[in-house]
């Protein structure tokens, strides 16, 4: 398959996985999850039941936005390909870990109508509120992996569990502003000024050689 039909392909089943977060949230925020059929949520899409499931597990994981295929791949990729700059770990570690960040965001081509209709389908149905936080946790686990990976430390190293803790936070709280009412900002310039004053404050500060009496 040539680079152009790759290209072609990705932006299909892009197209095709916002058609379906979207008419998923809209239906959920309307009717909740029990109100309408995958059946009727295909039609508004205009594909068919075995494409739907081709993309996603269940209702839930379509308004939450989850495809089955992560749509980061590219991405992952070139935050794990590290320049060899010696031993220890990597000094751009948690600046690629921002960019990482970065583009998974600009892959979720938010809309501030979605974003309305995803707190509207979460007020209807709490559980789903749940269920987000139980990915975020989970998305950070995941990031802890592949920094464990990347830098080559054993299962479990404290510090990616750290630097995951610490993006996922600014990504968090960035989110929280940009869909403030009246926010004009855009989400990476919000979450890179978050960036630049975790640089200072980590900059800025001295290791404790431990606790006064």
């Amino acid at each position: 398959m040539t680079d152009s039909a790759d290209g072609l392909r990705e932006r299909r089943r892009a197209e095709t996985t916002r058609a379906l977060i979207r008419a998923a949230r809209r239906f959920t925020a309307e009717h909740g999850l029990t109100g309408f059929t995958v059946e009727e949520l295909c039609s508004e899409a205009a594909v068919s039941r075995r494409t739907f499931f081709n993309y996603f597990a269940s209702k839930d994981d379509a308004v939450l936005g989850m495809p089955l295929e992560r749509s980061d791949a590219v991405a992952i990729a070139r935050f794990l390909a590290r320049d060899a700059d010696g031993p220890g770990l990597s000094p751009t570690l948690l600046t690629d870990l921002a960019v990482l960040a970065e583009e998974r965001w600009r892959a979720l081509d938010i809309a501030p109508d979605t974003v309305q209709d995803l707190f509207r389908a979460v007020e209807k149905e709490p559980r789903l509120l749940a269920r987000m936080l139980e990915l975020g946790a989970e998305g950070e686990k995941f990031d802890a992996r592949l920094i464990e990976q990347r830098e080559s430390l054993p299962p479990g190293d404290l510090r990616a569990q750290v630097a995951a803790h610490v993006v996922g936070a600014l990504v968090r709280s960035a989110a929280a502003e940009f869909l403030q009412p009246g926010n004009t900002d855009t989400f990476i310039d919000i979450f890179e000024r978050r960036i630049d004053a975790a640089r200072d404050l980590f900059a800025s500060q001295t290791a404790l050689m431990g606790i006064p009496e």
